[in-house]
């Protein structure tokens, strides 16, 4: 006699378990496998090699990297850090998916996974967002974008209001 419990149709629970989970998982590679390619292979064409010094950048100075440069270099801010994210064009250029988020602090909408229309003169000339109203989901969101930024791009500051940049 047979301890196994099958289904109607004979198949074992554990069977429809595990070939679901295959699926998932391949269906996750093919996804990242397309993204990265896309990535790295933007990431090959004609890029400026001179890295921005590290210092402190206000809103409004990171605004004027925003994509729309083609040639130009694409910064965001996530959690008081500025990034270098031009060798993700693909992602966050002009027109990219994610192009939204170049050019400002995004700490809020990356932590949230949310969207805007883009960056307004408002947002450019309100304080830091402390985050301090953000949820223990978001705040490890914020977290994990961070620290992707941070092995992916290359850091060159810290988010700073304008009264705190060195003249």
């Amino acid at each position: 006699m047979s301890s196994a419990v099958t289904t109607k149709g004979g198949n074992s629970p554990n069977i429809t378990r595990t070939v679901l989970i295959c699926l998932a998982l391949y269906g996750t590679y093919k996804a990242i496998r397309f993204l990265w390619s896309k990535d790295s292979a933007n990431s090959l064409k004609k890029r400026p090699t001179q890295r921005l010094p590290y210092k402190n950048w206000t809103k409004r100075e990171i605004s004027r990297f925003d994509g729309t440069d083609p040639e130009g270099p694409i910064l965001i801010a996530a959690g008081g850090k500025v990034f270098d994210v031009s060798a993700g064009r693909g992602f966050y250029g002009a027109g990219g998916p994610y192009g939204v988020f170049a050019g400002r602090d995004a700490s809020r909408l990356l932590a949230t996974q949310s969207f805007d229309e883009g960056i307004t003169e408002e947002e450019l000339d309100s304080p830091i967002d402390k985050l301090d109203d953000l949820s223990r989901d978001d705040e490890e969101s914020l977290v994990s974008y961070v620290g992707l930024f941070s092995v992916k791009y290359h850091c060159v500051g810290d988010l700073v209001e304008p009264e705190q940049v060195e003249q």
